[in-house]
């Protein structure tokens, strides 16, 4: 029954995670679990249900085993070929929402859109948004593009290494959540991490190298007055800053996630003086 699979599984992985991984198996609310701790389970649920435990137990991430992870309210699919989107990324989202709600047509560029969980977000919450995504990735762009189906959200993707393909394309906001962990890294062999793709991780010896890339890039794309958000590390936030100062960009800032970390820095783009 549901209340000997879960005792079972919690000696195992973690109880919420247990919890997750049963309502996936039978597609039920987490009513049900509370309610109905009795209800028998077939053969076949409890044979997918130890097999997704198993996989938990060594490492493999619950959202890669469920298909799915929740971001600003939504579902999104995921799958290895993407990195799993994560509530400290929403900070990009409320930046923009922030500077941009309201505004008419406002024309945004998601670079490495992974899951499309910026793009497809920007989409829905910014009233008549032109949002492209890029992604080096065919495999990541094709989940993206499933999301944006699934959820109604219309969006450009293109397949580029960050900038390359789009030409002269001009934006008034660029957001991106690129690869800043440094490549010797010890977390990048810890938890979840060992199992998401690691060009999506990754970024040179100290993290910063596709964060400087884009920022470079940036006022070739920029409308002048237009918006550059990044997430980036925890101790990262000074040298972005930097970054930014050195491009020529102004009202420079950086902006705390929930855990009081500053997670995002950014700037307005004042055209070439």
């Amino acid at each position: 029954d549901i209340a000997s699979a879960l005792a079972w599984a919690r000696t195992r992985i973690d109880l919420m995670d247990a919890r997750v991984l049963l309502r996936h198996v039978l597609q039920c609310p987490a009513s049900t679990l509370v309610a109905w701790p009795e209800r028998v389970l077939a053969a076949e649920d409890w044979a997918q249900f130890a097999d997704l435990v198993a996989r938990r137990h060594a490492g493999e991430p619950v959202a890669y085993l469920i298909g799915a992870r929740e971001f600003y309210g939504r579902d999104f699919l995921v799958t290895p070929a993407v990195l799993i989107p994560r509530p400290d990324t929403e900070l990009l989202v409320e930046l923009a929402v922030a500077h941009f709600a309201g505004r008419l047509r406002p024309h945004v560029l998601d670079l490495g859109t992974g899951s499309g969980a910026l793009a497809v977000t920007l989409a829905l919450e910014l009233d008549g948004a032109e949002v492209t995504a890029v992604d080096r990735s065919r495999e990541a762009l094709w989940v993206a593009m499933a999301n944006a189906t699934r959820l109604g959200a219309s969006v450009s993707f293109v397949q580029s290494d960050w900038y390359a393909a789009l030409g002269g394309e001009r934006f008034h906001l660029i957001v991106a959540n690129p690869p800043y962990i440094a490549a010797a890294d010890p977390h990048l062999e810890q938890g979840d991490l060992r199992f998401e793709p690691r060009t999506a991780l990754a970024a040179g010896p100290a993290g910063l190298d596709d964060l400087a890339e884009i920022v470079a890039g940036a006022p070739h794309h920029l409308e002048e007055g237009g918006w550059l958000f990044m997430e980036h590390g925890y101790d990262q936030a000074s040298a972005v800053r930097g970054l930014l100062a050195d491009a020529g960009f102004a009202d420079i800032a950086s902006w705390r996630d929930l855990a009081d970390i500053e997670r995002a820095s950014g700037g307005r783009w004042r055209g070439r003086r």
